[in-house]
């Protein structure tokens, strides 16, 4: 994280917009509204001035830089005209999220964490001046509260793909503890629909270092809330999430099984249609490395049920699916990527299909697959 110098508020306007903002007040006058409209457009640059000079900072030094900034940006949250614009509410969210802290160092910090819970809180609650308000625009209430929530994602995502677009170019990227803070105060509001975006974002972000951008807090929640179904994602999402965080993934294997144990009188076909729709077999089939922790899991919970029939039945279905969608990849990537520790000609054999063997070779074909075996073993 960049440790910035201290910037003097003058250089910015800052006193201006402070006493505009305590003018303003929550803009309950005609005179106070039409006075704020008047100024958005100059208010927006002053926010992207000011974020532009926070972004990189610790909360400590933005606080330092910029002593009154959380007074400034409390009182605009309050200001119904400032917030219901989109623009501005968009400007004036992307700096409050710089001020939030995964991991508080100081009390400073900790402090900075609360004052931000309770602001967004606030924003996406009404009073009953609130209600008169919003009723005087004749808009209905629920729908405030939705675009509030809109509102604060789209920022969020806008901030994210801008982020992910300068990878190759020489301006400077948002830290990724930046992102890490922000996949932490999603965790209360995963499971809302409206929310998505940002989940299947914040899954996309990648950092060029080996650390995991988001907190395990976010990918364990996220992983959690898809297997109760209490989440949609995307099939790219999904992936991506296996993709960073193996423990979701070993999850929905385990999570396969005990269904498909517990489910009663499933047919071959019906289990193999339930292993199509977990999308096991084509992310196997799509990603080497992921096909190889699952075949491992296999092994392991086989020699754990001492060969369990079932759990033989499930994986030789699994195969079949994996072998069927393996087949059908544009781009055949070279089998020793799948099966690194097995002799090639051996894996070719048995992913033979029977069709492809004349009837007459039948017989040799399974003589020559058990003499390999014999070898091997």
């Amino acid at each position: 994280m960049t440790q910035a110098t201290s910037i003097p508020p003058s250089s910015f306007g800052f006193e201006y917009w402070l006493n505009k903002s305590v003018e303003w007040g929550q803009a309950t006058t005609f005179e106070s509204q039409q006075d704020v409209c008047l100024h958005l457009p100059k208010l927006q640059e002053f926010l992207k001035q000011i974020y532009g000079a926070i972004q990189h900072m610790k909360t400590t030094a933005a606080l330092k830089s910029f002593p009154m900034i959380g007074q400034l940006l409390g009182r605009l949250c309050w200001n119904p005209f400032v917030v219901a614009h989109d623009e501005s509410h968009q400007n004036l969210l992307e700096c409050v999220w710089c001020l939030y802290s995964a991991d508080p160092e100081n009390a400073v910090e900790q402090k900075a964490n609360d004052w931000i819970w309770n602001l967004l809180q606030s924003m996406i609650s009404v009073d009953q001046e609130d209600r008169d308000f919003i009723r005087s625009l004749q808009y209905p209430e629920e729908d405030y509260h939705l675009k509030l929530l809109k509102n604060m994602v789209s920022s969020l995502v806008k901030q994210l793909q801008d982020d992910q677009c300068d990878r190759s170019s020489m301006f400077l990227r948002l830290p990724s503890e930046r992102w890490r803070n922000i996949s932490i105060l999603c965790l209360p509001i995963i499971t809302l629909p409206e929310v998505v975006p940002l989940v299947e974002g914040l899954l996309s972000c990648r950092d060029n270092g080996l650390d995991e951008t988001l907190s395990t807090e976010f990918l364990e929640t996220v992983s959690n809330c898809l297997l109760q179904k209490k989440i949609l994602l995307s099939e790219s999402a999904v992936v991506k999430l296996w993709l960073r965080y193996l423990p979701s993934l070993e999850q929905t294997v385990l999570h396969l099984i005990e269904s498909l144990i517990s489910h009663p009188c499933v047919s071959l076909v019906e289990l193999e249609a339930i292993i199509t729709d977990s999308l096991l077999p084509k992310v196997s089939a799509d990603h080497p490395s992921l096909f190889r922790v699952i075949d491992h899991f296999f092994r392991i919970i086989l020699l754990e049920t001492d060969g369990h029939p079932k759990i033989i039945t499930i994986i030789q279905a699994f195969t079949r699916c994996f072998v069927q969608v393996l087949l059908q990849v544009q781009t055949q990537m070279p089998l020793k990527l799948y099966f690194p520790l097995n002799q090639q000609s051996f894996v070719v054999a048995l992913l033979t299909n029977p069709s492809d063997v004349p009837p007459e070779a039948w017989c040799q074909h399974l003589i020559t697959i058990v003499q390999m075996l014999k070898r091997i073993v």
